[in-house]
């Protein structure tokens, strides 16, 4: 496989039909390295259009939904930013390219050393890698100015809108099988808050996601 024209084709043939024009993003796509972050055995999967699988419960997003959700965020320079839900690492080195500091956690130990090692091999130094259940936020590094949830949620809890800085925005994959939308949530200096439907989608769901209240008559 031509890695470099594999990845060419990726941005051109995927991501930038999907409405992510920004150029930096797009750079950043051919700087940090979708195949490092991949299982050896489907390396040769870095650049389709498809979720790659990383445990029975976790999978790599496609690679537009990854470059949409970091364009969508706005990432700026001083930026704390917390990802819930590691995976492979690779969403983590995107935003740790973009920000002055990441933390991601992940649920599950043996993906979370990998994803260290990945994140090591890939040279991101500004990114942490925590091992617990964040599926209701991770205060332990609060307040964030960006949130980026990496699985999906059927409702938004509100504990992760509390650990916003005013400013602050998340992209959560909200709602069930067999569609979800990613949502952008911003808590705007004033204190109100407002939400936007990104796109639909599907997703794998985080393990111990609040489910939405369910009405019993």
């Amino acid at each position: 496989m031509d890695i470099e024209q594999a990845r060419f084709n990726m941005v051109e043939q995927q991501i930038r039909p999907w409405d992510v024009l920004d150029q930096d993003i797009l750079d950043l796509l051919f700087v940090v390295r979708r195949e490092i972050f991949v299982p050896a055995p489907l390396r040769e999967l870095a650049f389709v259009d498809a979720a790659i699988p990383l445990s029975d419960s976790a999978a790599m997003l496609e690679p537009k939904i990854e470059a949409r959700v970091l364009q969508e965020l706005h990432v700026r320079s001083t930026d704390t930013v917390l990802e819930i839900g590691t995976g492979s690492g690779y969403m983590a080195a995107l935003l740790g390219a973009r920000a002055s500091q990441v933390t991601t956690v992940e649920i599950d130990p043996a993906l979370a050393e990998r994803a260290r090692e990945n994140l090591v091999a890939a040279g991101a130094l500004n990114v942490r890698v925590e091992v617990g259940d964040a599926a209701q936020g991770w205060p332990a590094h609060a307040p964030y100015d960006a949130i980026v949830v990496s699985g999906g949620l059927p409702v938004l809890p509100p504990e992760l809108l509390a650990q916003l800085r005013p400013g602050g925005r998340i992209i959560a994959f909200i709602g069930e099988a067999p569609m979800m939308n990613a949502t952008l949530f911003k808590l705007n200096a004033d204190g109100s808050q407002s939400q936007e439907i990104l796109f639909e989608t599907l997703v794998p769901t985080l393990r111990n996601a609040r489910g939405a209240q369910r009405f019993v008559f």
